[in-house]
């Protein structure tokens, strides 16, 4: 499944994008970059739990997340909506949006991301895949 803004009246892009080494710690580093770029929109929270999920995915479930990995998020506002994305170094599995069980202790990022997002999708393959999630940008307080 692949994500993009809509084209038909393409404004201006801006574009942030920044590259994290593969460890956990980096995670807090990338929601506050994230945060920052963000400040005072009303998607903040949403965004931010995002990107939290696609790293953490990152990290767990690809190359990115083993010695010498790295992963890369991508700010981009086009108008009034904003994608977030987080490529990664690729893995065995594809990103799925599943129901977990009640028991589970994970496997909800994805559904959740699904349900607060205007759309997601991914692109690539094992070697390397992006996920994007878009978002309304919505007016600065």
């Amino acid at each position: 499944m692949l994500s993009t803004l809509p084209a038909h009246t393409a404004p201006a892009a801006l574009c942030w994008r920044r590259t994290f080494s593969g460890n956990a710690t980096q995670a807090r580093t990338a929601r506050r970059f994230v945060s920052g770029l963000l400040a005072d929109r009303p998607c903040l929270d949403d965004v931010v739990l995002t990107v939290d999920e696609l790293v953490v995915n990152a990290l767990r479930h690809t190359s990115s997340g083993q010695e010498g990995g790295s992963f890369t998020v991508e700010v981009r506002f086009v108008g009034d909506m904003v994608a977030v994305s987080v490529a990664d170094q690729g893995g065995p599995g594809e990103p799925v949006a599943r129901d977990a069980a009640v028991t589970d202790e994970s496997g909800r990022g994805l559904r959740t991301i699904s349900l607060t997002a205007e759309s997601w999708g991914w692109h690539g393959n094992d070697r390397g895949r992006t996920v994007t999630a878009v978002f309304h940008a919505g007016d600065v307080a």
